[in-house]
C-alpha cells in the first residue's frame, strides 16, 4: 500500500496541550476512524508522545505515528503556527526551545487572566489552569472555561468576544519569529509546515505574503487540506504551495470529538500535489 492510498492526518492535539483526549484515547480514536498515519502535534510540547507510542505499539495493527509539535511564532504581530513533523524527540536544542516557549505561554496566560479580572471576570486564570491539568496553558483553556461559565455560548464565541485582537482578554504574542522556529525544527531533523494558513483571516494579499516569507525563512511545506474548508480555499492553498515550491500537508487540527472536526475526516489527497511524506528527508522516527 502506497502513502497516497493511506488515510493520513498530520495535525492533532491531546490533553498534553489543549486537546480533550489523552494520547492513548487519541490514538484509539484514530484507529477507530481508520486513520493509518497520524501526527500528534501538541502546542509547544512533546509531552504526549511517549504515552501515544506505548499505546500504539501495544495494538494488534498499530498506525504510523509521527512525532510532532505545533510551535507558536510571531509574524507582523500575528500568531502564526508552524507544525513540526518527524522531529527527534530527544533533541536537546528543540526541547530547550520548547521549554522557553512554555514559559512565554505561561506569562501570556497570566496576563490574560489579569485583564479579564480587571474587566470583572474573576477566577478565569485559576479556572483555565485547572482545565489544563498540568498541560501548557493556552487561550483554548480560557475559551473552554469562559464558555462553561456562561460568558459566551461556546468557545468560538469566547474568542470573538474576549480573546481576539482588540478585545478585553487579548494579549499580544511574545513568541519567537518564524525563521528561528524553523531553524530549530531543522536542527531536530524535522520538517516545518505552515499550519492552517486560511485560519488567520488574512486578506489574499497578506496570505500570499505570509506564504512567501515562510518559504524565504526556510519553511518546507504548507497545510492545504484542512478539517473544514471550501473547495475554493483548498484549491487556492494548493496553488500557493506550487507557486512557492512548498510541499503540501493535511490535517484536521482535531481537539475533541465533534460533529464538524474529526480525525481523518475530509482528508482528501488531490492529484498532482507534492505531498510532504514524499520529501526525500521524510524519515519517520520512533
Amino acid at each position: 500500500m502506497t502513502d497516497e492510498t493511506l488515510l493520513i492526518d498530520l495535525h492533532s492535539h491531546t490533553t498534553a496541550s489543549d486537546g480533550q483526549l489523552t494520547p492513548s484515547e487519541l490514538v484509539a480514536r484514530a484507529l477507530e476512524k481508520g486513520v493509518q498515519m497520524l501526527a500528534i502535534t501538541d502546542h509547544d510540547t512533546l509531552a504526549g508522545l511517549d504515552e501515544a507510542h506505548q499505546f500504539n505499539n501495544a495494538q494488534p495493527q498499530p498506525l504510523r505515528l509521527i512525532n510532532g509539535t505545533e510551535i507558536s511564532t510571531r509574524w507582523n504581530n500575528f500568531d502564526i503556527h508552524i507544525v513540526a513533523l518527524n522531529i527527534e524527540r530527544s533533541n536537546i536544542v528543540l526541547n530547550e526551545f520548547l521549554c522557553q516557549q512554555r514559559r512565554l505561554r505561561e506569562a501570556r496566560a497570566m496576563e490574560i487572566g489579569l485583564r479579564l479580572e480587571k474587566a470583572g471576570i474573576a477566577g478565569a486564570y485559576e479556572g483555565a489552569k485547572a482545565l489544563a491539568d498540568g498541560a501548557a496553558l493556552s487561550r483554548g483553556h480560557y475559551a473552554r472555561w469562559l464558555a462553561d461559565n456562561g460568558y459566551a455560548v461556546n468557545a468560538a464565541a469566547v474568542f470573538k468576544k474576549y480573546l481576539a485582537r482588540g478585545k478585553t482578554g487579548y494579549v499580544p504574542n511574545n513568541w519567537s519569529d518564524m525563521a528561528s522556529a524553523i531553524e530549530i525544527i531543522h536542527q531536530a531533523n524535522g520538517i516545518a509546515v505552515l499550519a492552517h494558513p486560511s485560519g488567520y483571516k488574512l486578506s489574499a494579499k497578506w496570505l500570499k505574503r505570509l506564504v512567501r516569507e515562510f518559504k524565504e525563512a526556510g519553511g518546507d511545506a504548507i497545510e492545504v487540506v484542512l478539517g473544514q474548508q471550501t473547495v475554493d480555499d483548498r484549491n487556492n492553498l494548493i496553488a500557493l504551495s506550487k507557486l512557492n515550491q512548498l510541499f503540501a500537508s493535511l490535517g484536521s487540527d482535531f481537539h475533541f470529538p465533534s460533529g464538524w472536526i474529526e480525525l481523518g475526516k475530509n482528508m482528501f489527497q488531490p492529484q498532482g500535489v507534492d505531498w510532504v511524506w514524499q520529501m526525500e528527508k521524510w524519515t519517520e522516527t520512533p
